[in-house]
């Protein structure tokens, strides 16, 4: 019975996986990133799309509090 229980939760959450990830993907195809607006700026001047262009990015979002 386990088994069968623990199979059902796998197919789901594959399943689950699977049409969120098609989702994202119809929503990102053929559009660009917007610029990040914001501030302040604390270790560089503002970045824009347009200068990290063909760089690989990561973006990490944190706030005090």
């Amino acid at each position: 019975m386990k088994t069968r229980t623990g199979i059902a939760v796998l197919v789901f959450m594959t399943a689950l996986a699977l049409s969120v990830g098609a989702a994202l993907a119809q929503v990102r195809n053929g559009r660009a990133a917007p610029d990040v607006a914001g501030g302040p700026w604390l270790n560089s001047p503002p970045l824009t799309m347009d200068g990290l262009r063909g760089r690989v990015v990561l973006v990490e979002f944190w706030t005090h509090g």
